[in-house]
Protein backbone atom coordinates (compact mmCIF):
# COMPACT_ATOMS: atom_id res chain seq x y z
CA UNK A 1 0.00 0.00 0.00
CA UNK A 2 0.99 3.88 -0.67
CA UNK A 3 2.19 5.32 2.83
CA UNK A 4 0.22 8.89 0.89
CA UNK A 5 -3.40 9.39 2.15
CA UNK A 6 -6.32 11.16 -0.30
CA UNK A 7 -7.70 13.59 2.21
CA UNK A 8 -10.76 14.06 0.15
CA UNK A 9 -13.57 13.06 3.09
CA UNK A 10 -16.15 10.14 2.33
CA UNK A 11 -19.63 10.82 1.88
CA UNK A 12 -21.79 10.72 5.44
CA UNK A 13 -23.33 7.78 4.14
CA UNK A 14 -19.95 5.55 3.99
CA UNK A 15 -18.12 7.51 7.10
CA UNK A 16 -18.34 4.23 9.65
CA UNK A 17 -19.23 6.25 12.72
CA UNK A 18 -19.34 9.19 13.97
CA UNK A 19 -17.38 8.11 17.06
CA UNK A 20 -13.53 7.72 17.89
CA UNK A 21 -11.78 4.57 18.62
CA UNK A 22 -9.15 3.92 21.14
CA UNK A 23 -6.23 1.41 20.28
CA UNK A 24 -3.73 -0.16 22.04
CA UNK A 25 -0.62 0.14 19.94
CA UNK A 26 2.84 -1.15 19.93
CA UNK A 27 6.12 0.50 19.10
CA UNK A 28 7.35 -0.03 16.24
CA UNK A 29 4.41 -1.72 14.66
CA UNK A 30 2.82 -0.17 11.12
CA UNK A 31 -1.01 0.21 11.10
CA UNK A 32 -2.65 0.76 8.26
CA UNK A 33 -5.47 3.74 8.87
CA UNK A 34 -8.57 3.46 6.89
CA UNK A 35 -9.64 6.53 4.97
CA UNK A 36 -12.33 5.51 2.91
CA UNK A 37 -14.93 4.29 5.77
CA UNK A 38 -16.04 1.39 4.06
CA UNK A 39 -13.61 -0.81 5.99
CA UNK A 40 -14.90 -3.59 8.30
CA UNK A 41 -11.96 -3.52 10.70
CA UNK A 42 -12.12 0.45 11.92
CA UNK A 43 -10.16 1.85 12.51
CA UNK A 44 -8.13 -0.12 10.18
CA UNK A 45 -7.82 -0.78 6.35
CA UNK A 46 -9.53 -4.43 5.07
CA UNK A 47 -8.65 -3.57 1.57
CA UNK A 48 -12.22 -2.16 0.61
CA UNK A 49 -11.21 1.20 -0.65
CA UNK A 50 -10.37 -0.30 -4.17
CA UNK A 51 -13.48 0.50 -5.29
CA UNK A 52 -12.67 4.37 -4.10
CA UNK A 53 -10.17 6.37 -5.09
CA UNK A 54 -9.34 6.88 -1.58
CA UNK A 55 -6.11 5.26 0.01
CA UNK A 56 -5.29 4.06 3.24
CA UNK A 57 -2.62 6.05 5.69
CA UNK A 58 0.05 4.46 6.89
CA UNK A 59 0.93 4.95 10.86
CA UNK A 60 4.09 3.50 12.27
CA UNK A 61 3.80 3.48 16.24
CA UNK A 62 7.01 5.13 17.64
CA UNK A 63 5.76 4.08 21.25
CA UNK A 64 3.33 1.90 22.59
CA UNK A 65 0.35 2.94 24.31
CA UNK A 66 -3.30 3.96 23.75
CA UNK A 67 -4.51 6.40 21.19
CA UNK A 68 -7.57 7.60 19.89
CA UNK A 69 -8.01 7.22 16.00
CA UNK A 70 -10.61 8.62 13.73
CA UNK A 71 -13.89 6.41 12.50
CA UNK A 72 -16.03 9.30 11.07
CA UNK A 73 -12.78 10.40 8.62
CA UNK A 74 -12.99 14.29 8.87
CA UNK A 75 -10.13 14.31 10.97
CA UNK A 76 -7.70 17.67 10.30
CA UNK A 77 -5.30 15.12 11.76
CA UNK A 78 -5.27 12.08 10.39
CA UNK A 79 -4.99 8.83 11.71
CA UNK A 80 -6.05 10.36 14.83
CA UNK A 81 -9.53 12.40 16.11
CA UNK A 82 -9.04 16.23 16.70
CA UNK A 83 -12.30 15.60 19.02
CA UNK A 84 -13.75 18.79 17.23
CA UNK A 85 -17.49 19.24 16.67
CA UNK A 86 -17.16 18.08 12.82
CA UNK A 87 -14.66 15.18 13.57
CA UNK A 88 -15.75 12.52 16.23
CA UNK A 89 -17.00 15.12 18.48
CA UNK A 90 -19.71 15.39 20.93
Amino acid sequence: MDDTLTTTAPADDTAADKSAIEVTVEAGKTYWWCACGLSKTQPFCDGSHKTTKLTPLKYKATETGPKLFCVCKRTQTPPFSDLSPTCCGP
